[in-house]
């Protein structure tokens, strides 16, 4: 196992000049599954493909296990890779490609043949040794991709979106898989997804990315709850946080014609400004999970109309009008509400995370 360690890498798409990394630093620890997150063209991929090698940065360095790697070519690295394709061979048996990357290395027969044994144990691929590609299906022909992968020994283990191409019930089953494999092995994993629950139920750390930095690095439970900026807060989440335009003035929050207490640090600031009649304004943002209902006409919530509701079973979703801006809110299964109802809302006061409307990053005291 080596730790990875990422500074200042700088990298433009070709024949352009927009950036793909941006002055990017991360430094992975030994043994750490790091899970590198974010949206379509954000750098993720191509910062992978300079740990692996197969692009090389304009500046900057990379290191594994204290060595510079930089502008050295892949098979110098001592990683492997899993591709979100599989890439494995279809002309040659499980066994073949579990075996291929040893092969090349001359590995000594008995030692190939004990090691391919071990992995299809691991990934539960033994009864499949003797089949073709084809005549597996799309989970099994991961899990010969991994096993390739892992056989090999490598300081370093990179994944691109490799449970992408699965269906959602394969996904949720191999996601489990490939969890307890790597804490089986303990290597040190780089791990490139779009998929924040991906993200959030492997990662021991997990750095989002957006427009070729990294924005906020972290426990994913902690960016989850924490967002440092809006983007991090509406991206990660299934609904993703809702955000509420609001003002702050004189100890309250108002939202529209509505007005809850505000925290005492936004009181502050909003004092400090010298904010106007209209107040300081502010970005509030809420998850629909920490948003409870309570009796209507009692004055102690925000008075909103329901516009959808979505049972999902273990909870229904509803979408609600506050003064005229969209909000989710989850509520018990139990609840029985009509589209059109009236509903009053009380936010968990410590849950609420506030943003700059013109910076879009996050307040705090």
């Amino acid at each position: 196992m080596a730790d990875i360690e990422i500074r200042n890498l700088h990298k433009t798409y070709p024949g352009g000049t927009e950036l793909a990394t941006n002055d990017v630093s991360l430094h992975v620890d030994q043994g750490e599954f790091m899970v590198l997150l974010g949206p379509s063209g954000c750098g993720k991929t191509t910062l992978l493909r300079m740990v692996a090698g197969l692009d090389l940065p304009d500046q900057g360095s990379i290191r594994i296990g204290g060595r510079d790697v930089t502008y050295l070519p892949p098979q110098e690295r001592n990683l492997s890779m899993v591709f979100q394709s599989y890439a494995v061979f279809p002309h040659r048996k499980v066994r073949a490609n579990i075996a291929f990357g040893l092969a090349m290395k001359k590995v000594p027969k008995d030692e190939l043949e004990r090691k391919v044994a071990w992995a299809a144990d691991l990934l539960q691929l033994t009864p499949y040794l003797d089949r073709y590609p084809a005549q597996l299906s799309g989970g099994q022909r991961q899990r010969v991709a991994v096993a390739r992968a892992i056989v090999m020994d490598a300081d370093v283990l990179l994944m691109d979106e490799p449970l992408s191409n699965l269906d959602a019930l394969l996904r949720l089953d191999f996601r489990a898989e490939l969890k307890k494999i790597v804490q089986h092995l303990g290597t040190t994993t780089l791990y490139v997804t779009h998929d924040q629950v991906e993200a959030m139920s492997l990662s021991d750390r997990v750095a989002v990315m957006r427009k070729g930095r990294i924005v906020q690095l972290g426990h994913p439970i902690t960016v989850y709850e924490e967002p440092a900026e809006k983007f991090v807060g509406g991206f990660i989440g299934s609904p993703p946080m809702n955000f509420l335009d609001a003002a702050v003035s004189g100890g309250e929050l108002r939202i529209g014609d509505q007005r809850m207490a505000a925290p005492a640090f936004l009181t502050e600031s909003a004092h400090t400004a010298g904010a106007a009649n209209g107040g300081m304004p502010v970005t509030m943002g809420i998850r629909a999970e920490h948003i409870s209902l309570v009796g209507e006409g009692t004055g102690a919530g925000l008075e909103a109309r329901v516009e959808v509701v979505e049972p999902l079973g273990h909870a229904t979703l509803l979408t609600v009008d506050l003064e005229g801006q969209r909000l989710k809110v989850q509520v018990p299964s139990t609840v029985r509400l009509d589209p059109d109802q009236s509903v009053a809302l009380r936010p968990d006061p410590e849950a609420l995370r506030f943003f700059d409307p013109e910076t879009q990053m996050g307040l705090s005291a």
